[in-house]
């Protein structure tokens, strides 16, 4: 994934162009039946579509009805099995462009994520060297008194993102057990005061 290099100057119109280009690419790698299957979907979430299905089952209903009322065979006798088979094909069609799409987003999403990851351990490595490149002229300036800054020498390290990730998972854990250990205590209260069986 390669974007375009930012010569306008301007972080915030850079950082635009970059989310602009992700988009545009993720959009170029789709294919034309994932594009269709978009459409329709978004087709489907619209307020209008809701109306018109609902008519459109009111309609084969009361048509039904009115056809046995007067004396006609109706197309679909109650309890209307064909409506019935209709809805729940339409509802499995529903469900499968539903989730179509959201694995579509979800790599959308999954692509973003990595950006920003990566962007961050890169703005984390600059301001490391940053740093140390400030403490690297504060000690060769003559008109600074030389002084070890235990801070500053931590600052100028770049920070181990796979140390990072074991911390997160860690403090996930502890969180979890946390979360367990008053549950478990319900349930064994619940359970030394429940009644004994006759």
């Amino acid at each position: 994934m390669t974007f375009a290099a930012d010569t306008s100057g301007q972080p915030a119109a850079g950082a635009a162009q970059a989310t602009a280009q992700l988009n545009a690419q993720h959009r170029e790698e789709t294919s034309a039946l994932q594009h269709g299957v978009d459409r329709l979907t978004a087709v489907a979430g619209r307020p209008a579509f809701v109306a018109a299905l609902a008519s459109g089952i009111a309609i084969w209903i009361t048509a039904n009805l009115l056809m046995a009322g007067l004396g006609f065979r109706p197309v679909d006798r109650p309890p209307f099995s064909l409506l019935q088979g209709a809805a729940s094909t339409g509802a499995l069609l529903v469900a499968a462009l539903i989730l179509t799409t959201q694995r579509r987003e979800d790599q959308l999403a999954n692509h973003r994520a990595q950006l920003i990851m990566e962007l961050s351990i890169l703005n984390d490595r600059k301001i490391a060297k940053i740093i140390e490149l400030l403490e690297e002229g504060r000690r060769d300036n003559p008109a600074l008194s030389d002084r070890v800054d235990s801070q500053a020498t931590a600052m100028s390290t770049p920070s181990d993102a796979h140390a990072v990730m074991q911390a997160i998972k860690e403090s996930q854990a502890a969180l979890n057990l946390t979360a367990v250990e008053p549950l478990a205590s319900i349930e064994l209260v619940a359970a030394a005061t429940s009644d004994p069986p006759p």
